[in-house]
């Protein structure tokens, strides 16, 4: 990669002594595939632990009644930051936002667990069709 084009500073951030830091969040298992688990912008620090959203939300996923969600942080004054989920539901489904809470932490673990479920009728989106996270922390 040479760089941005017209953006030297995103350039000098994204290129540092010879390395490209893509801003992802990457691990590698015992057998040695490299799995990207999310955007290191996206980390909610929680109680002193990395979460990470993409698997709250595939957690989240995993529920039958879950059609989309999204998962992001807010600041919180006990720990720092509170995981919330934004979940729309399938048609012609239900589930508490309790109900969902608890389908986390089964998967993941306690502190995987959203402190709030917000129930939507949809996600916002941005003008590229991702998740805007920026305008559901902003409604949080």
């Amino acid at each position: 990669m040479n760089g941005y084009w017209n953006k030297s500073d995103q350039t000098c951030a994204a290129l540092q002594d010879g390395w490209l830091h893509t801003g992802d969040i990457a691990r590698a298992d015992s057998t040695g595939p490299l799995t990207i688990v999310d955007r290191i912008k996206d980390t909610i620090i929680t109680g002193g632990f990395n979460v990470y959203p993409r698997e709250v939300e595939d957690a989240l996923a995993g529920h039958p009644a879950v059609a989309h969600c999204a998962v992001y942080g807010v600041p919180d004054a006990q720990w720092g930051e509170a995981v919330v989920a934004a979940v729309v539901l399938r048609s012609g489904f239900h589930a508490t936002p309790a109900e969902l809470a608890a389908h986390a932490p089964d998967v993941k673990g306690a502190v995987w667990a959203p402190k709030q479920v917000r129930l939507c009728a949809e996600l916002p989106h941005t003008a590229l069709g991702k998740t805007d996270k920026k305008a559901l922390r902003s409604s949080s």
